[in-house]
């Protein structure tokens, strides 16, 4: 990505392919290969594309851009499959466990939900209008959803499954996380946790077990902290900042216990090979 800044990382949920978002295209890489050519490009977007995912069979892949589309591509075949107009650049899109929605968030403090069977908006919730909602996360069991948005302020949903099969969202808490703008939050694999980075430089740890209590505070960057991504057993976090570093925490100290430095310039993003992180042989 010589031409352009990288926004977005995610890698598949077999750990041989990481997709990486930039101006208007999607570059797919081999995460075992020592060619620095993309496997594939995927273009329809246009300015710069904030979030990607894949599904859990990596068979689609999913996107979100300043465009204002929600899009889809087959992995399988060529070209953008499916677009949805958001109507304001979207900032974060997440796929349900389910498979079968995609939410979105956008600038104007609008989320979406996207029914892939349907082919439509099933359902639509502004927790604060004009407020840009800056991301989406829902916990792996499908019971929860939490909206952060950049007045630093948490909503969460609790998520249910009605007689038609649409999630159906019923208000469960609201969480002032931060003063500033809250740029990531995510809800550990286990269902245990919630993590907020911020403008503020600091990374947040919330007991979802415990009425959203605070458990830890992570303090070493020294800018904005922009990503932040759970080992799959939920013991490490890695995260990623202005301050040109990612680092690695022990959850069980508080810790940073490797410093990653090499970027000259701030680091927005981050996804996490764990594959082998019996070995702690970690890939950031």
């Amino acid at each position: 990505y010589q031409e352009s800044q990288v926004n977005k990382l995610e890698i598949t949920s077999d750990k041989t392919q990481i997709a990486a978002a930039g101006v208007g295209q999607i570059r797919i890489f081999d995460v075992n290969s020592n060619d620095t050519q993309p496997v594939n490009t995927y273009e329809g977007h246009t300015g710069n594309v904030s979030a990607i995912g894949f599904q859990k069979d990596t068979k689609w892949m999913f996107s979100g851009g300043e465009d204002g589309t929600v899009r889809v591509w087959d992995l399988r075949a060529p070209g953008c499959q499916r677009a949805y107009e958001s109507r304001a650049a979207v900032n974060t899109v997440v796929l349900h466990p389910n498979q079968g929605e995609l939410i979105s968030g956008d600038q104007t403090g609008h989320i979406r939900v996207w029914d892939l069977t349907a082919n439509a908006c099933s359902c639509e919730l502004v927790p604060e209008i004009g407020t840009a909602v800056r991301s989406l996360t829902v916990a792996m069991d499908g019971g929860m959803m939490v909206a952060a948005n950049s007045h630093g302020t948490c909503y969460v949903w609790r998520m249910m499954r009605g007689a038609t099969l649409t999630t159906h969202f019923e208000p469960m808490h609201k969480l002032r996380a931060h003063s500033t703008y809250i740029l990531k939050c995510l809800i550990s694999p286990d269902c245990q946790q919630l993590a907020t980075t911020s403008s503020d430089k600091t990374v947040k740890l919330w007991n979802l077990d415990n009425n959203f209590q605070l458990d830890r505070t992570l303090v070493g960057h020294t800018r904005w902290v922009w990503d932040c991504v759970f080992s799959v057993d939920a013991a490490y976090l890695v995260t990623a900042s202005s301050d040109a570093t990612a680092r690695l925490w022990d959850l069980s100290t508080g810790d940073a216990i490797r410093t990653y430095s090499g970027h000259h310039k701030p680091v927005v993003c981050c996804a996490l090979n764990d594959s082998a992180i019996d070995g702690r042989d970690i890939d950031a």
